[in-house]
């Protein structure tokens, strides 16, 4: 099991915004912005290079979810960033898929 899935599964206590049936959405415990949450689907997809046909909806169902996310938490007006990162290049240190959802502040680029 995943990090995340052990914390969709209670086995891991997280500051929890919101959930479903199909994601859930927290705050990152190594926050890198002001407001630094995570959007992660239930189904474990390892990465998005991983992804397949099949998961298409979902991921247009955690990008409008991080929309409603970013104005629940007062940044949908003044910016937000949305990372999904992918592969030991791609900085992924978990292997389950997840959106990161940043803001608070202004947000430099190139990121890092």
């Amino acid at each position: 099991m995943t990090l995340f899935q052990k914390i969709v599964a209670r086995e891991i206590p997280a500051k929890i915004i919101s959930e479903d049936d199909e994601s859930i959405v927290f705050h990152d415990i190594n926050p890198q912005a002001p407001i630094h949450v995570l959007l992660v689907p239930k189904k474990p997809i390892p990465r998005l290079a991983e992804a397949t046909e099949e998961d298409r909806i979902l991921l247009g169902k955690l990008l409008l979810k991080a929309q409603v996310t970013a104005h629940a938490l007062g940044i949908s007006q003044t910016g937000f960033r949305i990372v999904i990162n992918s592969g030991r290049h791609g900085g992924e240190t978990i292997p389950h898929l997840h959106l990161h959802l940043l803001g608070g502040r202004p947000l430099g680029w190139p990121p890092g």
